[in-house]
């Protein structure tokens, strides 16, 4: 799936791809540029669920009220991962008590400031000056290493705890949402993407990309990195400029 649009003040364009080796997409992606909202979510769980969790959080992001402010669609989109943390535990319980969950990240734009809640590895950058920055950090084992000093995210890839996340809708009796504010700048380009881009993009591959790409085909350009890596992963991207 593939998204291009235009708004007074901000331009994406967005892709989703099942990969090379996986048999179904549970990766999902939500676009309201109306609202200034985007997010992925990333799907854990396989053919039991994983599509399941990660629609449930996009299709419940996608159903807020255009007619909201700002403040008004910060505290909606929180309530509305907790929403559905409840709704993919219930059909977790459905189904036998299995593990049915999915990480996800989520931008809300203003005129002067961005807000991003997330919980879990999918992640949100920032570029601004061609210089890139990750806004979010990863909720997983070598995630909680990497802000603590103790590696690089270059060696954590290599880590052997490397894809256990400690934080996901829809896992857990409590799920806990962080969130990082900042200011927006013209110019500025924000990415969300899911774990199966960053597999194969470090953050020199993701700035020199995001620099050279119009914002109409960045996504796609960014897609392509993961899959002529292999695609070992279903791959979700989202470029927002300002």
């Amino acid at each position: 799936m593939t998204q291009n649009a235009t708004t007074a003040l901000r331009r994406y364009s967005a892709k989703t791809d099942v990969g090379c080796v996986r048999d179904i997409n549970e990766d999902a992606l939500v676009a309201v540029p109306e609202l200034g909202l985007w997010a992925v979510a990333d799907g854990m769980g396989g053919h039991v669920g994983g599509d399941f969790a990660s629609k449930t959080v996009v299709d419940a992001l996608e159903a807020l009220p255009h007619d909201l402010t700002p403040v008004d669609i910060m505290h909606a989109a929180r309530d509305t991962l907790q929403t559905s943390h409840a709704a993919i535990r219930q059909e977790a319980a459905r189904k036998g008590n299995v593990t049915i969950g999915a990480t996800a990240v989520l931008l809300v734009l203003s005129e002067a400031h961005f807000m991003c809640l997330w919980a879990g590895d999918s992640r949100l950058y920032r570029l601004r000056d061609r210089k890139l920055v990750m806004v979010s950090h990863d909720h997983s084992i070598v995630g909680d290493m990497v802000e603590a000093g103790q590696m690089t995210w270059a060696e954590a890839e290599h880590h052997p705890h490397s894809n256990q996340i400690t934080r996901a809708i829809g896992v857990g009796d409590v799920l806990e949402i962080d969130k990082r504010r900042g200011d927006v700048m013209p110019g500025d380009r924000f990415l969300l993407c899911s774990d199966g881009l960053t597999k194969y993009a470090d953050d020199t591959m993701l700035q020199d990309m995001l620099c050279m790409s119009p914002i109409e085909t960045a996504a796609e350009h960014l897609m392509q990195i993961a899959l002529d890596g292999g695609g070992r992963d279903n791959v979700s991207v989202i470029v927002i400029e300002v």
